[in-house]
C-alpha cells in the first residue's frame, strides 16, 4: 500500500510525502510575467505547511501565450531573479519547488476574472485553426514558423527553469490551453501534418516533451499536465490519453498529472469528489507512468484511499489549500502520521513552552483555530 506520507522518488528529486500544491492561476503580475510577494507568500505558505511538491501557477513561455497581461512568465532572463527567490524560499523549508510551463493558444488575449471587460483589445490569439473558443476573440491559425517558434520557447523556458532553481519542470497540455488544442479533433481541423489523425494532432505535443526534456538535465524531472478527455461527443478521449501517455513516457517524461475538460463550452463535467481520478487511474494501469491525480480530493483518507486503490503515485491539490495552508499537517493528524511530517520548529515552541512537543496536538490546535 502507497502511504500518502511516504517520500516519492523522481529521478533526481525526493518528494517528502505525496501531497502537491497544484498550479493555480492568480493573475496578480504586473503586466510583465515576474513573480510578486504575492506569489511568494501564497507558495511559500503552502510549503510551510507541508506539501512535498510546490507548482507555480501556469508560466507562459511566450507574452502572446498568456492568458492574461496579468499571467506569470518565464519568457525572457528577466524575469529570473524573482523566480530564483521564489524557488529557494520554498525549497529553503523542505518542499520541492516545481514550475508548470504554458502557452494558452487560442483562450489568451483575456482580463482578469474578477476585471471589467473580457478581452484586451487588439491582442489576436494563436491556435491550431481560426476556431475561437466560445466568445473568446477569434485565433489566427498557426504558420510552420509558429510552431517551431512554441517549441523553441518551450525548451527556452525548460533552461530559465533550471537556471531559476526549479526542481520540477511541468508542460500544460491540458484544459483548452494550446497543446491540448491540438490534441483535440474539436479545435484541431488541420489538413497538415500538425492535424488530422491522432498522429498529426499529437505531433506538437510530442515535439515539445521532446525539446523540454533534452533542455533539463537528467536529475531534472518532466511532468506533463493532460486533460483526459473533453467530456464532449468527438473530442478527444481517455483512450487517446492512454496512448498520448505511452508515448511521453517513451520521450523521458516521468509523471503524468491527469486532470480533464477545458477545451469545448459544450463540456457536460460529472463534478463530485475524486471526479477526475477514474482518468488518472487509467492513464497509470493503461501506460505504466507515475501519475498525479487531481479534482475535489478534499479530505485525507479520500486521499489515501487514491493512492491504496493503485489509482494514482500522488495527489495534487487546488482549493482544499487554498481553504487550508496547512491540509498536509491535519491530513497527517487524522491518519495517525504525525512522526513523517515535521511540524515547523518555530510553531512548535508556540504550542509548547518547554520544548516537549505532542506532535498531534501541536498540529491540531492552529487546525481548529482555522475552523
Amino acid at each position: 500500500m502507497t502511504d500518502l506520507f511516504s517520500p516519492f522518488e523522481l529521478r533526481g528529486v525526493r518528494l517528502r510525502n505525496r501531497i502537491g500544491v497544484a498550479p493555480m492561476c492568480q493573475y496578480c503580475c504586473a503586466g510583465d510575467g515576474v513573480p510578486t510577494e504575492w506569489h511568494f507568500a501564497h507558495l511559500l505558505s503552502r510549503a510551510v505547511g507541508g506539501a512535498g511538491l510546490v507548482f507555480t501557477e501556469a508560466a507562459a513561455v511566450t507574452a502572446e501565450g498568456r492568458i492574461t497581461p496579468a499571467d506569470l512568465g518565464i519568457w525572457e532572463d528577466a524575469q529570473l531573479p524573482a523566480h530564483a527567490r521564489l524557488a529557494s524560499a520554498i525549497a529553503a523549508v523542505g518542499a520541492v519547488p516545481g514550475i508548470q510551463l504554458a502557452h494558452a493558444g487560442r483562450k489568451a488575449s483575456r482580463r482578469a476574472p474578477w476585471e471589467e471587460g473580457r478581452a484586451v483589445p487588439g491582442w489576436v490569439p494563436a491556435g491550431p485553426s481560426a476556431l475561437p473558443f466560445g466568445d473568446y476573440a477569434e485565433p489566427r491559425a498557426m504558420g510552420e514558423g509558429d510552431i517551431a517558434a512554441t517549441v523553441r520557447a518551450f525548451a527556452d523556458a525548460a533552461r530559465r527553469s533550471v537556471a531559476a532553481g526549479y526542481r520540477v519542470v511541468e508542460i500544460h497540455a491540458a484544459h483548452g490551453y494550446l497543446l491540448h488544442q491540438f490534441l483535440s479533433p474539436l479545435s484541431n481541423r488541420r489538413n497538415d501534418a500538425w492535424g488530422g489523425d491522432f498522429d498529426g494532432r499529437a505531433r506538437l505535443p510530442l515535439e515539445v516533451a521532446r525539446a523540454v526534456r533534452a533542455a533539463l538535465p537528467d536529475e531534472v524531472p518532466l511532468a506533463v499536465r493532460v486533460s483526459h478527455t473533453d467530456w464532449v461527443e468527438g473530442g478527444w478521449t481517455t483512450e487517446e490519453t492512454v496512448e498520448l501517455s505511452r508515448r511521453f513516457k517513451a520521450l523521458g517524461v516521468d509523471l503524468l498529472d491527469v486532470s480533464s475538460g477545458g477545451n469545448d463550452p459544450r463540456q457536460k463535467i460529472p463534478v463530485g469528489p475524486g471526479y477526475q481520478v477514474p482518468g488518472a487511474d487509467a492513464v497509470r494501469r493503461g501506460a505504466g507512468v507515475a501519475v498525479a491525480a487531481v479534482g475535489m480530493i478534499t479530505e485525507p483518507e479520500q486521499a489515501q484511499a487514491v493512492l491504496s486503490e493503485g489509482s494514482a503515485d500522488m495527489v495534487l491539490l487546488a482549493r482544499a489549500l487554498l481553504r487550508d495552508p496547512y491540509w498536509p499537517l491535519r491530513a497527517a493528524a487524522a491518519l495517525g502520521r504525525t512522526e513523517a511530517l515535521d511540524t515547523p520548529p518555530q510553531y512548535e515552541r508556540g504550542w509548547n513552552a518547554v520544548g516537549k512537543v505532542v506532535k498531534a496536538d501541536a498540529i491540531a490546535r492552529p487546525m481548529r483555530a482555522l475552523e
